[in-house]
């Protein structure tokens, strides 16, 4: 799971953040664990921030490096909670294009989000909610093409225009 607010440990550099889980939960070696992590900062493009701490990481960057903390334990599904509200309108791209990359490598995400033009390029299916409870079920296209439910209808006018 990556949460909103990173949950980075502040004293751990991303490459411990990253090593931490495998080594502890899944009993995985040191070295092992290091090897994972920097592959895994490759992939999220921050190999070379490896040994920073998150104070020194701008906020898309520390949503990367939860993502690769994410990975580290080789999930089946990736689970997203608003993976980019806390971010600045210019770190919201490199977030959701390293999302968008691994849905193209055919990791499943469930992802609560409000960025529209992100799930309308990476999404399959859209599972619209009001109050806790499911409005509606569609794939992207239908319910990006306005033919869809009143309510959600109001929500894209609002949104997109």
């Amino acid at each position: 799971m990556v949460f909103q607010n990173f949950e980075l440990f502040q004293h751990l550099s991303a490459v411990e953040n990253i090593m931490l889980a495998p080594m502890t939960v899944a009993g995985v070696s040191r070295h092992d664990a290091h090897d994972i992590a920097l592959t895994l900062l490759n992939k999220v493009r921050l190999r070379e921030r490896a040994d920073a701490f998150p104070d020194q990481l701008s906020g898309g960057q520390q949503q990367r490096v939860a993502i690769a903390r994410a990975l580290a334990m080789k999930p089946k599904v990736m689970l997203y909670d608003e993976p980019t509200s806390a971010l600045d309108p210019e770190m919201v791209n490199e977030v959701t294009e390293v999302m968008a990359e691994l849905s193209a490598e055919g990791m499943t995400s469930l992802v609560v989000t409000h960025e529209m033009g992100f799930a309308k390029r990476a999404a399959d299916r859209i599972v619209f909610m009001e109050g806790g409870e499911v409005i509606l079920t569609e794939t992207k296209d239908t319910f990006f093409s306005g033919n869809t439910h009143e309510r959600a209808r109001r929500f894209l006018d609002q949104i997109l225009h």
